[in-house]
């Protein structure tokens, strides 16, 4: 467990706080209290699969609706976010 907090001493790069974990949550959090919850365990896995697709491009500078097109037109000019995932710094 001691090699697992003291990461962000070996890697710069690791935040040393959840700052950005928790602001990812706070636009789901609010769609919730607004229009409540999904009626199905569905809808929840599709809203929380989309949520997080979102803020994953935002994160790297994507637009998520061109992510979308190019994923449904399987046109191939947009990277998997898997890939910039793995080289970003």
């Amino acid at each position: 467990m001691k090699t697992t907090l003291l990461k962000c001493l070996v890697n710069p790069s690791i935040p040393l706080h959840n700052n950005l974990s928790e602001s990812d949550i706070r636009e789901f959090v609010k769609r919730r209290k607004i229009s409540g919850c999904t009626k199905s365990d569905n809808g929840r896995d599709s809203l929380d699969t989309f949520l997080s697709l979102k803020k994953t491009c935002q994160r790297h500078g994507i637009s998520f609706w061109h992510y979308l097109e190019d994923r449904i037109k399987k046109l191939g000019k947009i990277p998997q976010l898997c890939e910039f995932i793995v080289n970003s710094p």
